[in-house]
């Protein structure tokens, strides 16, 4: 039990609230009664301390300010609404702290406000859980209003200054629908980086106004460069075409890697159902060769076996060449945290369930607000962040020397 307090009392308080048929939790139960009383005192004292005089002290009788009674306000807290009196001053000068003027809700509840929305509930929803769970009536402006606040933060962390160098940035975009005069797709565009720590940054968040394209990518890459970032080593991103060429002119000396996960999934599109294990097993002996010329005779090999039947992944790979080779150059602690956008698309998993829960969305913010609600919410007990460091300590070491020391010299 937390110092300070006496569990005989305690004890006594539960056996006089069952004894009385009082419940513990709910509307009127002993839990909301010790709120009010607890909320009460604290304002009280506050009352006290801005008069400068206790309650009946003669002391305050030619202060020119007095208690003035009180008036009842409803506040909606953890353990439901509580009814509390708030104190009031002669000379109206009293600014309460734990429970301020015109507050309705202490903090816990708007944090669990913003935790279902985030799990991508609509304010109708949350209004209806907060009745059902908690008795608490919360009308869906408030709620949309307590969730609109995020905006501000999201703008601050849309533009928070970036690290001057990176080891990986993972680049990825989704797809959410938008109401804007017509339903329709938008891709959102998300830059997600392994810091010099190890540590997971996600770095921004920027809705396009068409399909996905390297246009847009060169101007997320240019805002990214104005923030800070000087130097990437190595940039992982699905093929998209051009999208090398715009990395290229922001950072010149970045490595662009294409994911092989992709590059397999868009080989079976050309390829029939029936012969998709055939087609991943003569692939396999290409992405996992030891050296890039050992991959390119394995490539000849799939060429010479699939071409015929399948011409139209030879092309797919053969395009993709240039960008699918630079991992071959490392060793497999490197390889295998690289050789795929997988980091990436475990957060666009977590997004894509907030998104689909809502189904569309009526504009662009809210959209964004959601999505930025399901990445701020992505690590809740900090056990994620601990993974990854684990997860990137070798392969950071191994970057600094593969890189000639760029890591090293870009954090100075």
């Amino acid at each position: 039990m937390p110092a300070g307090l006496d569990p005989a009392l305690v004890a006594q308080l539960v056996a006089q609230a069952r004894g009385q048929g009082v419940q513990l939790s709910g509307e009127g139960g002993l839990l909301a009664q010790l709120t009010k009383i607890v909320l009460e005192s604290a304002l009280d004292g506050e009352l006290t301390d801005h008069l400068g005089y206790d309650r009946h002290d003669p002391a305050g009788a030619n202060s020119g300010n007095s208690r003035n009674g009180s008036r009842s306000k409803t506040v909606l807290t953890d353990v439901g609404p509580v009814e509390i009196d708030v104190p009031r001053d002669r000379a109206g000068s009293f600014e309460p702290a734990i429970v301020k003027k015109r507050q309705r809700r202490l903090s816990g509840v708007e944090d669990l406000v913003l935790s279902l929305s985030a799990k991508g509930l609509t304010t109708g929803e949350i209004s209806a859980h907060l009745a059902e769970v908690y008795g608490a009536q919360v009308s869906k402006q408030t709620i949309s209003t307590i969730t609109d606040r995020v905006m501000e933060g999201m703008a601050e962390w849309q533009n928070r200054p970036l690290d001057p160098v990176y080891p990986v940035v993972f680049l990825d975009a989704i797809n959410v629908k938008i109401r804007d005069g017509k339903v329709a797709n938008r891709p959102v565009y998300l830059a997600l980086a392994v810091t010099a720590e190890g540590t997971r940054d996600i770095l921004g968040l920027w809705v396009g106004d068409g399909g996905e394209g390297a246009k847009f990518w060169l101007q997320v890459c240019t805002e990214m460069k104005n923030r800070g970032v000087e130097d990437i080593l190595m940039a992982v991103c699905d093929g998209l075409k051009g999208l090398p060429d715009a990395i290229e002119q922001v950072w010149p000396r970045t490595v662009v890697q294409t994911c092989v996960i992709h590059l397999l999934r868009n080989s079976f599109r050309y390829a029939a159902r029936q012969d998709w294990d055939a087609v991943a097993k003569a692939l396999r002996p290409v992405y996992t060769a030891p050296t890039e010329a050992a991959a390119t005779e394995r490539w000849l090999e799939f060429a010479e076996a699939w071409g015929a039947r399948y011409p139209a992944i030879v092309r797919l790979w053969e395009n993709a060449w240039a960008e699918f080779t630079p991992f071959l150059a490392f060793d497999a602690e490197i390889r295998r945290v690289i050789c795929s956008t997988n980091a990436i698309e475990s957060v666009n998993a977590r997004i894509r369930r907030a998104v689909r829960a809502r189904g569309h969305f009526p504009n662009e913010t809210a959209a964004l607000k959601c999505i930025y609600l399901a990445v701020m919410s992505l690590d809740p007990t900090g056990q994620g962040r601990k993974r990854w460091v684990i997860r990137w300590k070798g392969a950071l070491n191994a970057f600094d020397v593969a890189f000639d020391g760029r890591l090293t010299a870009g954090r100075k």
